[in-house]
């Protein structure tokens, strides 16, 4: 959603929701890799029932990455997003329902959003063509080198949208993906699969939540399931808190700010393309063979528990003395209601509330106040009441004038701030080269006596080198200014220096340029200057201020009912780009009745064209590309080559208001149903609304039923048994291509095998229906059990100072393996000091500098495989990888030398801890663990390792593998 910063400011507010997963890794034993067996216990000490993907948090990131190498082809992209749907499943592994839902086609108030958007993408894209272009020839023209501009085509992104072929693909691909995991995994053999692809309509987290809210509705439906929802949006913690179950938890990305991303033009690390100088890249290794690899670490995830949200919000939302019954489950819709106010998808948020100066906590401070005379809460199930709201938005209001005079002062504050750090940095830069020994400058009154000098040739000659180096460096920027001024002196004509001086440039100031702001929210007239200039009307107008709210009201109004009820109007969409005043929600009572009924969704193909700039326009059919660039289409106008971006009050693009002219719905209709009759019938397929389909493996209960209703051949719904599919109710129609068992299903990617031997069944599936008017309780349902309290009493004090120290998994007793100061030390001694340090979890392997002995190179290098030019790569790269005692038997060392000692001694050690690790982990019977234990002792009888000089940690029978 729309809210910047509002995850930030919540688990720094809250910290005690936040958990780190922990998480099982796939195996790698003599080269081959033994995946995870996900139908074990949970890492993490809790079982999931459901599993929701927002999928498009899932595509986006792995179609066109921003910290590692894009893939090469549309192949890779599906095969990738198998990848990341498998860790996923590893880390939660549901027991009941996977639902996949991809966004479809998307309410109106949502299209607007997506078309800024799309056409922002466009824009952006054509200027960054432009810019490399002209860095690369400045670049040139002083004789720097850049690697060669690599033709390739670029994947535009805008193809993750409903009614592409790229969209028809991923379908195909994830019903085979989902084909082949009910077949091969164990731990989908009882799970029901939902997949709802970008053909059926709607937002892909609503589609999740409408499912929820049917399920929950029904008599046969679970209190106590535990539901995990997969997505990076912050509106999903909201959807989370509006269904009201007491077991609600989301998992998501861990961010870590900084990422190192390459640059565009040279491929190196370091800078941005506006700041690339064409030199030659620097070696990276001892041999150059960490070129290739971008100096990333693997992205971890974190959950977000929801069962804590609720406890701080009981917390801060219990108020004393009410002249009504106090319900927190009301008053965490309330919160959820004017989390709204900062923004979100569908509405720009009020000018006077930004979520980084204590938005939030200003309206929870207001509605505490207020709500004693309202005489109840402001929201029930999803409906709002507006004389209620007129009196939280004008306590807002009252304190706009004073809010806006505070924001001014604080950022001249943080300007100023800024400026006296670089001032100081620059004072504090020090030199270039600094001699050492006797020729180090000492600090005046100093008492220490300068340390003589080791070698007085090799001084002498870096600081040589390093004068040397100097002048040229100072030479090659004299010359620099001498052409930039165009053949003169670099301090410019001799009139200039022997006048009062010139004015410095942009560059060489201390401040940056800042936008210019005709509004001036801080000066007396802001709310004058604002209509003026944002709305082009006088605020004496009091119908149109009027107009604005009312518009604004609405959209509040189908917000709420979007989150609790589901989409109330297809049609509706806030028909301005910017939001009213606090002060001007001014009797509110009477201002909206209800929105229309019966409306329907775009269809793909008429979205695309309602979203898609004429850059985008080769994903549509020729005539239809024809409506965005031919001068004389009737709504060539919606289609604009350029466009202007409002700052409106931010600094940077991105933060700023595309300006971009409405659809007009009526318009477009009337304009496409000339070219209409040119669709094939593959793009009338594509234009098409689908249907969700369910999918199950031969051993689910519901596998022959389905059966029979294949047998029957029936063209009618059927309604699912729930006792039969953990109490889940809706109905069941036939696929027209169905996936049935014994059907070979080919592969849609040549990489990936086909599907002979098919266990899996797939039907259409649709959620309960209920009848018109139907109102989704927002309670906790009956039965419900409510999660043992996790704050302590110190919690909510803790959460606002002291330091914080990441929870692993859900049981808060977990010990947790530390490394002591001598293994730190171990470590440091043993690491090789030249290697590259880009983070806590690089993946780079370690050079094979661990091996000091010849006698070792000469025994081991024929054993190796010839791709492999690190022996120890697999097993040494990662602290959490095979346990360290197999790896000394695959190979074995000499330790006549000191350094192998001490990296035998830290093996020793990590051993242990993971042996730790798995015993917490893991629990149960099996072989494997036995085995290996045999083999090593069957090795050690033979003499294998007779070359060692201490013996082998006793076998870790301690725990048992399953």
């Amino acid at each position: 959603m729309g809210v910047p910063a509002f995850f930030r400011w919540l688990s720094r507010k809250y910290s005690s929701i936040v958990v780190h997963c922990l998480e099982e890794k796939p195996k790698e034993v003599n080269g081959v890799r033994i995946p995870v067996d996900t139908s074990k216990p949970n890492p993490n000490e809790v079982e999931f029932d459901n599993l929701y993907l927002d999928m498009n948090g899932i595509i986006h990131p792995c179609t066109h990455p921003e910290d590692k190498p894009a893939p090469k082809n549309e192949d890779e992209m599906m095969v990738a997003i198998f990848e990341y749907i498998d860790r996923l499943f590893n880390i939660i592994r549901p027991r009941r329902v996977l639902y996949m839902a991809i966004d479809g086609v998307a309410p109106r108030a949502k299209m607007n959003q997506q078309r800024s958007r799309r056409f922002r993408a466009s824009k952006e894209g054509v200027e960054l063509v432009e810019e490399k272009q002209r860095i690369r020839e400045e670049i040139f023209k002083r004789g720097g080198y850049l690697p060669p501009d690599e033709i390739k085509e670029r994947f535009d992104s805008n193809c993750i949208t409903p009614g592409t072929e790229f969209m028809d693909n991923l379908a195909k691909c994830l019903r085979y993906y989902i084909v082949d995991r009910l077949n091969n995994d164990p731990g989908w053999r009882n799970l029901t699969v939902i997949l709802s692809d970008a053909s059926v309509p709607g937002e892909g987290e609503h589609k999740i939540m409408d499912y929820i809210r049917r399920q929950r509705a029904q008599p046969n439906h679970d209190p106590n399931t535990h539901h995990c929802l997969c997505g990076a949006d912050a509106d999903l913690i909201m959807l989370g808190l509006a269904t009201h179950e007491p077991q609600f938890t989301i998992i998501r990305e861990e961010f870590k700010p900084n990422k190192p991303r390459p640059c565009g033009l040279c491929g190196q690390v370091g800078h941005e393309i506006k700041d690339c100088q064409g030199l030659a890249r620097e070696k990276q290794g001892e041999h150059d063979q960490f070129a290739d690899s971008l100096p990333c670490s693997e992205q971890e995830f974190i959950f977000i528990r929801l069962c804590v949200l609720r406890e701080y919000l009981e917390r801060e939302l219990t108020m004393a003395s009410l002249p009504f019954p106090f319900d927190i489950e009301r008053s965490i819709d309330d919160w959820v209601f004017m989390c709204f106010f900062v923004g979100n998808d569908f509405l720009p948020h009020l000018p006077s509330l930004e979520i980084r100066e204590g938005a939030i906590d200003r309206l929870v401070g207001i509605y505490k106040d207020v709500v004693h005379r309202t005489g109840g809460y402001v929201t029930e199930n999803g409906y709002v009441n507006l004389e209620r709201v007129e009196l939280i938005m004008q306590a807002v209001g009252v304190a706009e004038d004073n809010i806006f005079k505070k924001r001014k002062e604080d950022d001249e504050n943080f300007k100023r701030r800024m400026k006296e750090k670089k001032k100081r940095l620059k004072a504090e830069q020090r030199p270039a080269f600094l001699p050492s020994g006797q020729f180090a400058p000492q600090a005046l009154g100093g008492r220490n006596a300068p340390k003589p000098i080791q070698n007085a040739r090799h001084t002498a000659f870096d600081m040589r080198m390093h004068g040397r180096d100097e002048q040229n460096r100072n030479a090659a920027l004299s010359l620099k200014a001498t052409m930039k001024n165009g053949n003169q002196s670099p301090s410019g004509s001799g009139e200039a220096v022997e006048g009062k001086g010139v004015k410095r440039k942009a560059e060489d100031s201390d401040s940056e340029p800042e936008p210019e702001d005709n509004v001036r929210l801080w000066e007396e007239g802001w709310k004058q200057r604002y209509y003026k200039t944002k709305f082009d009307v006088d605020v004496s107008d009091e119908s149109f201020r009027r107009k604005v709210v009312k518009s604004y009201v609405e959209g509040l109004c189908w917000v709420l009912r979007y989150y609790y009820q589901g989409c109330a109007s297809w049609k509706w969409y806030f028909p301005f780009h910017y939001a009213p005043f606090a002060s001007d929600f001014k009797d509110l009572k009477g201002l909206f009745t209800e929105f229309e009924t019966d409306t329907m969704p775009f269809k793909p193909l008429e979205q695309l064209m309602g979203v898609f700039p004429a850059a985008s326009g080769n994903f549509l059919p020729k005539t239809w590309q024809t409506l965005m660039t031919d001068p004389n289409s009737s709504i060539i106008d919606f289609y604009p080559d350029d466009f202007a971006i409002d700052l409106n009050g931010k600094k940077y693009a991105w933060q700023g208001v595309a300006l971009l002219p409405f659809v007009d719905e009526r318009r477009l209709r009337a304009a496409l149903e000339e070219v209409y009759p040119d669709l094939t019938s593959d793009e009338i397929k594509r234009n098409s609304l689908g249907s969700d389909m369910l999918f199950v493996g031969k051993h689910h209960p519901l596998c022959d039923f389905i059966m029979e209703l294949y047998r029957a051949s029936s063209s009618e719904c059927v309604d699912m048994v729930p006792e039969l599919c953990h109490g889940i109710k809706g109905s069941l129609s036939l696929d027209e291509d169905p996936v049935l068992p014994d059907k070979p299903l080919p592969s849609p990617i040549p990489m990936l095998r086909d599907i002979v031997q098919n266990g899996a069944i797939g039907i259409k599936f649709k959620d309960p229906q209920y009848s018109e008017g139907f109102v989704f309780k927002a309670v906790v349902l009956k039965g419900a059990k409510v999660p043992t309290k996790v704050l302590k009493p110190g919690d909510w004090e803790k959460s606002n100072r002291g330091p914080w120290r990441p929870q692993l998994g859900f049981n808060s007793n977990r010990q947790q393996a530390h490394l002591d100061q001598s293994a730190f030390r171990t470590l440091s001694h043993n690491m090789p000091r030249d290697r590259q340090r880009d983070g806590y979890y690089s993946n780079a392997p370690p050079p094979g500098s661990y091996q000091q002995g010849n006698a070792h190179r000469q025994s081991h290098h024929a054993q190796l495989p010839p791709q492999q030019p690190f022996p120890n790569a697999r097993n040494q790269g990662s602290l959490l990888g095979a346990p360290p005692a197999y790896s000394q038997q695959q190979y074995p060392r000499q330790y006549g030398n000191e350094a192998s000692v001490g990296w035998n001694r830290m093996m020793q050690s990590q051993g242990a801890a993971f042996q730790q690790n798995q015993r917490r982990g893991q629990g149960g019977p099996s072989s494997y663990h036995e085995r290996y234990n045999d083999r090593r002792d069957t090795r050690e009888q033979q003499g294998h390792n007779s070359g060692r000089n201490y013996p082998l940690p006793p076998p870790a029978r301690r725990y048992n593998w399953n």
